[in-house]
């Protein structure tokens, strides 16, 4: 079951990256619509052009084998993501040095009715659940490293160091933003425009965050390649058609080969989240049912049943108690969550 919802997450979150992508690259071509006619102006662009040319590239890269595993791909993954964190903060910062005072209220955003109140808090939690999805990959991330140290221990230091330095970000890009924008923050404070100058820097803000989930994207997908197509090969040995690899020489890359089902079902598989993205162009929706859908059996169940049984934990002690009713409890948070992201995912398409 976590194995289908591991796989499952990483289909949506391709979905929640072509989303993401094309709008940053819509809100470069809108910086520069606003800088050069001023923020009165309408620049008014969809997102359906920047998904075409955002899912063409990842058919390319989708043919690579292993481009998730290139070191370098990691090294400017972090780059470009300090780079426009940082940039989020001080454009947040600033903003509110300019403002003179903090604004936003304990209560949040005001709805008209009660059940609205309720839909947008449980949806909120779905987003925050989404803050840290590397739960997905942690085992194929582990599973790359070598020995000596295990690699449980190493695992266990760069969780360490990556949760605190994510949630310095996290913490600072949302106090400052709130406290800038108030009641009328953006789901994306780069794309929200709440910032227009210097647009320059709102620019190459985004450029690092396509740059970055360019690679992304690969980085949870090439896990799904893998399984598939392991499994047809297994179920199907003598197929010519899944099994016999052609050579390909790519600039850059080591010569790599490529089977026709390879070519055929990871393009597939790109449109498919290029499709479902173009169907539910919904940024904080997706990001919250995606959060829902993964935080309680990934980031807890799973975690919390392995623990139990490592530690060989009596039923009914004190800590078993404990344990099962800090799952029991995130469990209630998913579910309140997944509800509240499926109605605002409903209400934005009727709407």
């Amino acid at each position: 079951m976590c194995g289908g919802l591991q796989y499952l997450s990483m289909f949506v979150t391709g979905v929640a990256y072509v989303i993401t992508t094309a709008t940053c690259m819509r809100a470069i071509q809108k910086s520069n619509c606003y800088h050069r006619e001023g923020s009165g102006a309408s620049c008014a662009y969809g997102n359906t052009f920047y998904m075409l040319v955002f899912g063409s590239s990842q058919i390319f890269f989708s043919q690579i084998p292993a481009f998730h595993k290139m070191e370098w791909l990691s090294t400017l993954a972090t780059i470009m993501s300090f780079f426009y964190a940082s940039i989020g903060i001080g454009l947040g910062a600033a903003k509110v040095a300019a403002n003179g005072w903090i604004k936003g209220s304990i209560s949040g955003v005001p709805t008209h009715t009660s059940p609205q109140k309720v839909w947008t808090v449980f949806q909120a939690l779905g987003d925050i659940a989404f803050a840290y999805p590397y739960s997905l990959i942690l085992i194929e991330i582990q599973d790359t490293l070598k020995s000596t140290p295990p690699e449980s221990k190493t695992m266990k230091r760069a969780s360490m160091f990556a949760i605190l330095i994510t949630t310095f970000f996290y913490l600072l890009c949302g106090g400052f933003g709130y406290a800038a924008f108030g009641d009328l923050t953006p789901g994306n404070l780069l794309t929200g425009f709440g910032f227009y100058e210097p647009y320059w820097l709102v620019d190459f803000a985004n450029a690092c965050v396509v740059v970055h989930l360019i690679g992304g994207y690969q980085v949870y997908s090439q896990p799904i390649f893998a399984f598939v197509e392991k499994f047809f090969a297994e179920k199907f040995p003598k197929s010519g058609f899944i099994n016999n690899a052609y050579p390909i020489r790519v600039p850059l890359v080591p010569e790599f080969g490529i089977t026709l089902f390879r070519i055929c079902f990871r393009t597939v598989y790109v449109l498919a989240t290029m499709g479902m993205a173009l169907l539910f162009p919904y940024f904080n929706q997706i990001l919250a049912l995606l959060g829902a859908l993964n935080f309680w059996p990934l980031a807890i169940y799973f975690p919390v049943e392995m623990y139990i049984v490592q530690k060989k934990i009596d039923r009914w002690t004190r800590r078993w108690v404990f344990l099962k009713g800090f799952s029991l409890a995130c469990l209630f948070v998913s579910v309140v969550a997944l509800v509240g992201c499926i109605e605002g995912l409903v209400t934005a398409k009727l709407g």
